[in-house]
């Protein structure tokens, strides 16, 4: 039976964060959700040799002055290193140099996975602005030239690197682990797990595929002449192997789907050039569907008929990437991100309970008479603590809708509340509102500092991981506006400069004006356009506030957008704020895929709805027509899209489905900007774009990476121009921050030169 290869488009929305580079948890140490087990490497997210060499580094640094658990002896070694690679090596030597004991294991051998490129590949030493931690060695070398220069540094250093030892167990003896291999039993203190991926190559899962002509590497490929050759993949490996071996044999390349999308811009070229000569014959939409002994049998898709082919064989290459070990991380107890273990009808369970305590608690169920110290209300409020409890102990020994439950529970509590005295949601209707109000002010006013804290601590932190760590001042000045305008125009006016100025008079006649007076919540609009604010145009506006209202949306944003494209959700914009700064840490979490930005039509739909529940209001306020049907409009809209779409849902889903569920999916200013740019694109005036280089390594960080759940790595890798014309890109630069290579820049205009983002 031929195993499906599973798609970020195959997925369901909740697991479509997971694609081809899902990786094991770890703290920002890099301890795993095992205590002293740490993960390095490109298992880790460490893309390139020189990255992968500074986490092994800093791993031991870190591990360095931890104390040694009891009962570990002079028997136990300090730390066992599982993988000579670059960060396996460079670990090993650095806690050598710390004065730690150590031993190295390798299932094969030493640098392994660079052993096993093409003979003379040459081994990048990038990020240059990087310098090399440790003792390792690295620089731009032929492949050979590296290994003999890393062999000789373990010999100098005499480490003891065990080659061909495979770990088989690992199992925790009280505070120490003991690792079993063919060669014996070792205990240790702490693990450096460093193994990589690429050592676990992606299979077919065909019958036939174990059989000696078939590999999962490249080898040495002009050994190779005269033969009959078959490739299979799709991607640079897979396009490169076949472009060689074709210099002295007869090659067939197979490939799944019906167009290449993630290979460099010159392997394009240069195949469709060795095609087009008769050097390669390319089956596209084709399958592999057995190996035999001197030929492969393969099916293609010739438009919706499918014809079967069996062509002459005598080696074959399948190329079709690497895949994480899952079974491997598993068995030694590792747990991956994103992973929905537990009940969730259990957590739905204990959420809905925990509501039925605050009903009581809050006294209105009209069931017992209530005062504040009754019984009815402490069982209550003692069934609510007992199972929000719950959901935290069970989402601590892993139960994911567990953390879904509590982080439901939370934000419906402040948004249910927050929608104004008499109006909450059950169970806290007639309490909720008074409940959370303290010091004479409101709810409201005590929600908006929650948020503006928020935003000012996590915004701290992610100024420091993506601007000040990095030396990046694109952004570090991005944060700085996203917390400059959150303070000034969403807060400190809004709530305080603004109600000064109409209560002192700062504004002259303005201020005696008792319709503007009235009307200081308008001023969220100073920069809030419509349909954002969606209040605007109605409910009596000072016409100070239309004609701002006016410009604003129809003037400002548009000029904003030629320049920008969508930076106003990432450099402005509050509700943005809240995702890019709150949500930040689970950025990589954003869904991807086909049908993620499916779902992304859902934020036209609600723009339709603001259009059309504005024109209704605007007709009963200037003419005083469907009265009925503006108000029931007007009041499905706040309740739907002001509590639910922007508040409840997007908040509770952050830690889940990454910070931009809002902004992504229902906001209608962003689905306007996003036609204004399309547009602008269109026309080839848009001034917003970002562009590639031609050194793509394919590490996937910038996807990863991506708020709004973009491929960026398909348009770099194709060297292809990202824009608002071909994707929702809102401008945060994270992928061009993230890029080890330095491919992606943002470029000011259409044929205009790159400008890169230079570190600080």
């Amino acid at each position: 039976m031929i195993k499906k290869i599973q798609t970020w488009s195959e997925e369901n929305l909740f697991a479509a964060a997971n694609g081809p580079s899902r990786r094991p948890q770890v703290s920002a140490n890099l301890e795993s959700n095992i205590p002293g087990l740490f993960i390095v490497g490109d298992l880790a997210g460490a893309p390139v040799i020189k990255l992968a060499m500074e986490q092994g580094y800093n791993v031991i640094e870190h591990i360095a002055p931890l104390p040694r658990p009891s009962g570990a002896d002079d028997s136990v070694l300090d730390v066992i290193v599982v993988g000579a690679g670059a960060a396996g090596l460079n670990a090993a030597l650095a806690a050598v140099d710390k004065g730690l004991s150590c031993m190295v294991l390798e299932k094969e051998k030493i640098a392994n996975t660079i052993e096993n490129f093409p003979e003379g590949k040459w081994v990048y030493a990038e990020p240059d602005s990087v310098p090399p931690k440790g003792k390792l060695w690295l620089d731009g070398a032929r492949k050979e030239d590296l290994i003999g220069r890393w062999h000789q540094i373990v010999e100098e250093n005499g480490l003891d690197v065990r080659t061909e030892q495979p770990l088989i167990q690992v199992t925790r003896e009280h505070n120490l682990f003991k690792l079993t291999t063919p060669g014996g039993s070792y205990r240790c203190c702490r693990i450096v797990l460093a193994t990589g991926q690429r050592g676990n190559p992606r299979k077919l899962n065909v019958p036939g595929e174990d059989r000696e002509h078939v590999y999962h590497r490249l080898y040495s490929p002009r050994e190779y002449h005269d033969e009959e050759i078959l490739v299979v993949g799709g991607g640079n490996s897979a396009v490169e192997a076949a472009l060689t071996l074709s210099e002295q044999n007869r090659v067939t390349l197979s490939y799944r789907r019906g167009e290449f999308s993630r290979f460099f811009k010159d392997n394009s070229r240069a195949l469709d050039a060795a095609v087009a000569g008769g050097k390669i014959r390319l089956l596209l939409n084709s399958n592999v569907t057995h190996f035999d002994e001197q030929s492969a049998a393969l099916t293609v898709d010739r438009g919706g008929h499918k014809e079967a082919l069996n062509i002459p064989v005598h080696h074959a290459f399948v190329l079709i990437g690497s895949e994480l070990p899952v079974a491997f991380l598993k068995s030694l107890g590792i747990k991956l991100e994103n992973e929905w273990e537990g009940s969730l009808l259990r957590s739905v369970t204990l959420g809905l309970a925990a509501l039925v305590g605050l009903w009581f608690a809050g006294g209105e169920t009209g069931l017992v008479p209530h005062t504040a110290l009754s019984t009815s209300a402490w069982a209550g409020a003692g069934l609510a603590l007992a199972c929000v409890a719950a959901l935290i102990l069970y989402g601590r020994s892993g139960d994911r809708w567990a953390w879904l439950g509590l982080s439901f529970l939370i934000w419906y509590a402040i948004y249910g509340a927050k929608v104004g005295q008499g109006e909450e949601f059950w169970p806290f209707k007639n309490w909720g509102y008074a409940a959370l109000s303290f010091f004479d002010r409101p709810w409201s006013f005590w929600y908006t500092v929650m948020y503006t804290g928020l935003m000012t601590i996590f915004g701290i932190q992610a100024l420091k991981r993506w601007g000040l760590d990095r030396k990046d001042r694109f952004q570090v000045w991005r944060f700085v506006s996203l917390l400059g305008f959150q303070w000034v125009f969403f807060f400190v006016i809004p709530e305080f400069l603004f109600q000064w100025a109409i209560k002192y008079q700062w504004l002259a006649d303005l201020s005696r004006d008792p319709v503007f007076a009235e009307q200081t919540w308008r001023s969220y609009g100073i920069v809030y356009a419509w349909p954002l604010f969606f209040y605007t145009f109605f409910y009596n506006p000072h016409h100070i506030w239309v004609v701002w209202g006016v410009l604003l949306t129809f003037v400002v944003i548009p000029i904003f957008v030629l320049f920008n494209g969508k930076r106003y959700c990432s450099w402005i914009c509050g509700c943005g704020g809240l995702a890019e700064t709150f949500g930040d840490r689970w950025r990589h979490l954003a869904p991807k895929g086909k049908t993620a930005i499916k779902w992304e039509k859902m934020n036209l739909i609600v723009l339709i709805l603001a259009t059309a529940v504005t024109a209704l209001m605007l007709v009963k306020d200037t003419w005083g027509l469907f009265g009925e049907e503006a108000d029931l409009s007007i009041g499905l809209y706040r309740l739907v899209v002001d509590v639910w779409l922007i508040g409840i849902l997007p908040v509770t889903l952050y830690p889940f489905l990454g910070g931009k569920i809002w902004c992504r999916y229902w906001c209608p200013l962003a689905k306007l900007m996003d036609l204004m740019s399309r547009l602008y694109t269109r026309l080839n005036i848009s001034r917003y774009h970002i562009a590639s280089n031609d050194k793509c390594i394919a590490c996937n960080e910038c996807s990863r990476n991506c708020l709004v759940g973009i491929d960026v790595m398909s348009f770099a890798l194709k060297q292809e121009t990202l824009d608002n014309g071909n994707s929702s890109c809102i401008g945060c630069g994270i992928c061009v921050t993230v890029c080890p290579m330095d491919v992606l820049s943002f470029t000011p205009g259409p044929q205009q030169q790159l400008i890169p983002i230079e570190p600080a």
